[in-house]
Order: structure tokens, then sequence, then C-alpha cells
């Protein structure tokens, strides 16, 4: 799923709403704030069905294991067993609220991130390659924490702002910090492979090979690298 843009660059609105693209071509209006909420009920009810579950059992062991010694009591397995029946049915209701709800976060995660990537000035100034292929490379290292978009190292350690030491890198500073670690940064960054004898200019841009996106998804970071480079230098063209 990735961010519509319009004519200009910008995102796409619906409705006041930003439009995502699904993988099958699928374009929807992605409501932040309605899925928000919808987590917030998800949580509420699952918690409420676990609770009711956990209530449930601890009354069953009271009541079973209250007269141990009356005729037809019930030894300790059919305790186990009738508890654990019990757990069973109630995972049974509140599972599908729990998947529910992992799904719609799923969705708001992937939407706030690369809702990032798209509108990332330091991709639309400083790369060579769009925003939606810089996702791919480096979106792993990105996440939700507390409400906000933040960026981890090689070591899963988060990112500092070098602006403001003490607080998370914004999205742009943190991004700028892992092309700078990445091997291969002088092929994705605009003008690098771009200049000596074997140059070409911007008259000569797209007359290159043509590469889609696919295509160059599917390439080892080497490839994608050449492509990249090559892209840089006017002698390929990255394609939808």
């Amino acid at each position: 799923m990735k961010l519509k843009l319009d004519d200009n660059g910008m995102a796409a609105v619906l409705d006041g709403k930003p439009v995502y693209v699904h993988d099958d071509g699928r374009e929807v209006a992605f409501d932040a704030p309605g899925t928000v909420a919808a987590i917030s009920r998800l949580n509420g009810e699952a918690r409420t069905n676990r609770e009711r579950a956990e209530m449930a059992e601890q009354r069953l062991k009271a009541a079973l294991e209250a007269s141990p010694d009356t005729p037809g009591a019930v030894d300790a397995g059919e305790i186990e067993r009738v508890r654990a029946e019990a757990a069973k049915a109630v995972e049974a209701r509140y599972q599908p609220l729990v998947q529910e709800r992992d799904a719609l976060q799923g969705e708001l995660v992937k939407a706030r991130i690369g809702g990032a990537f798209s509108g990332s000035r330091f991709i639309a100034d400083k790369l060579a390659i769009p925003a939606d292929l810089v996702e791919a490379r480096f979106g792993g290292q990105f996440r939700i924490e507390g409400g906000q978009v933040v960026a981890v190292d090689g070591s899963g350690n988060r990112i500092a702002s070098p602006a403001n030491p003490g607080e998370p890198a914004t999205f742009d500073e943190a991004l700028a910090i892992i092309v700078q670690a990445y091997p291969y940064r002088d092929t994705i960054l605009k003008g690098s492979g771009a200049s000596g004898s074997g140059a070409q200019g911007g008259a000569a841009r797209g007359a290159g090979r043509h590469v889609s996106r696919a295509q160059f998804l599917a390439l080892s970071p080497v490839g994608q690298a050449a492509v990249a480079r090559d892209a840089a230098a006017g002698k390929a063209v990255i394609t939808d």
C-alpha cells in the first residue's frame, strides 16, 4: 500500500483523507482518526472478554474445589479439563477482535510510515530514486512509537536527532543518517555517478534501458545500486 500522488507530486486527497493504492490497484481513502478509534474500541472489547474469561475461570475453580470430599466431587484432572474448555470457548470469542485490531494497527503503521516517505523533502531534494523504492530499501528501520514515526539503526537503537540532542531524530534527519551509512549511497544520491567522462547530460535521460519497479525490487542490493547509478547518470529509467 502506497500513498497516491497527484500530477504535482502532492498527496491525493478524497473527502479530506489521503488516498492510498493497494498492491492490487485498489484506491482507498485512509481514515486515520477512524482507524485509531476502531483500534481503541477493539482493544477495549478484547480486554473485557479476557477479564470475563479470567473471572469465570476463577469462579469455576472455586466452585469445583469448594467441597473436595463431597460424593461426586471432581478430581484435579477434571478441573483442568473444564478450565481448558472454558478458556478455549472464550478465546474463540475474542480472538477475531484481536485479529481485526492487529490488522488495523498494521494498516495504520504502514500508512503513517508510507506517508512519511512520500512527503519527505530529503528524498525529493537529495535522492535519485522515487520515494517508494527508498521505502522498500529502508522502510524496515522505521516504526511507530508513542504515535510518532521513529527510526532505529542496525542494532535496533533509536536514532537521535543531531540538531536536538536527547530527542529522537525527525524522519528526514533519520533518513539522512541511514543513507549516509548505506554502502551504496553514492549510487542513490542525486548527482552521484552523473559526472566524469562517461556521464550523460539531462537531455539523454530516458534514452537508456527501462527497468520496472518490480524488476528493481527483485534485484540484489548490488544490482539495485547499479540500476540507481545508471538512473542518476541518465542511462536507465525506473518505470511503474
